[in-house]
């Protein structure tokens, strides 16, 4: 029977080079995504307010949260809309769907954060 070994040694050169790809990743992302430069807008601005108002450690680390949720997911879809257009560069209804459903994963995490960001922000400007 052929098995393949699939258990590696760490070699901590590979895994520097990994964080140089990972780097090369956020790079393109915010590079060649315009959302994501409106999403690191409005998340200065949240970031200000919450020294401004004094926010808790709580809200802070909800704030961080949902703008992860936001970055990750547009990151995400970027990746996806990448991979749609080099494998389907054609018109094809499944890759309009998989675009869709993706931007909609954005949608719904900017959604979640808007909320959060009331919850949080509301009473200080209210």
């Amino acid at each position: 029977m052929n098995t393949i070994d699939t258990k590696k040694e760490f070699n901590i050169v590979k895994r520097a080079k990994s964080f140089v790809h990972a780097g090369r990743g956020i790079y393109v992302f915010i590079k060649t995504t315009h959302n994501a430069w409106i999403h690191l807008v409005i998340l200065a601005i949240a970031i200000f307010l919450g020294f401004y108002f004094g926010i808790t450690q709580s809200e802070w680390i909800s704030l961080i949260i949902v703008a992860g949720l936001v970055l990750v997911s547009e990151a995400f879809n970027t990746a996806i809309e990448i991979d749609i257009d080099l494998t389907s560069p054609d018109f094809h209804p499944y890759a309009k769907d998989t675009k869709d459903v993706s931007a909609g994963a954005v949608l719904i995490s900017a959604i979640i954060a808007i909320i959060v960001g009331i919850l949080i922000f509301g009473k200080y400007l209210l």
